[in-house]
């Protein structure tokens, strides 16, 4: 993105909870929260673990990898803003850690793209503040 071209899209409310998350992506690192009583990773973050209900969590660094559980593909655009990236793919990735996370893919060819396909994030810096995670297939 050039640096008189604004994003316009819409951006995450980055309160205390998520504000680990949006920083290690900054730094191009995925992290989610695990629960130190019982051992398991969650995603979305929240404050008590939804396995336990401890309140003892802390972020950790995720390997980045997981496989497609579930996508469609988009070829209308959620509104204006999206228009030019018709089509594209929405997808809930089960990450190997456990825990499954809502993104995008990015595919040469969005037709390729199956449940069970395997896929690597990459960091996508719209603004100095935020970097999105999305996803890679492997195969590609």
């Amino acid at each position: 993105m050039s640096e008189t071209q604004a994003y316009e899209k819409p951006q995450p409310v980055i309160d205390p909870g998520t504000k680990p998350f949006w920083d290690a992506a900054r730094e191009h690192r995925l992290s989610i929260p695990r629960c130190r009583s019982c051992g398991k990773h969650h995603f979305y973050p929240r404050e008590l673990c939804p396995h336990c209900h401890s309140d003892d969590i802390e972020w950790t660094d995720a390997s980045g990898k997981g496989e497609i559980y579930s996508y469609t593909i988009a070829r209308k655009p959620a509104g204006p803003v999206f228009a030019s990236d018709v089509p594209y793919v929405i997808a809930m990735i089960a990450l190997d850690e456990g825990p499954r996370m809502l993104t995008n893919i990015i595919a040469k060819d969005v037709e390729q793209v199956r449940i069970g396909d395997r896929v690597t994030v990459r960091f996508d810096d719209v603004t100095p503040e935020l970097t999105l995670p999305k996803f890679t297939l492997d195969k590609d």
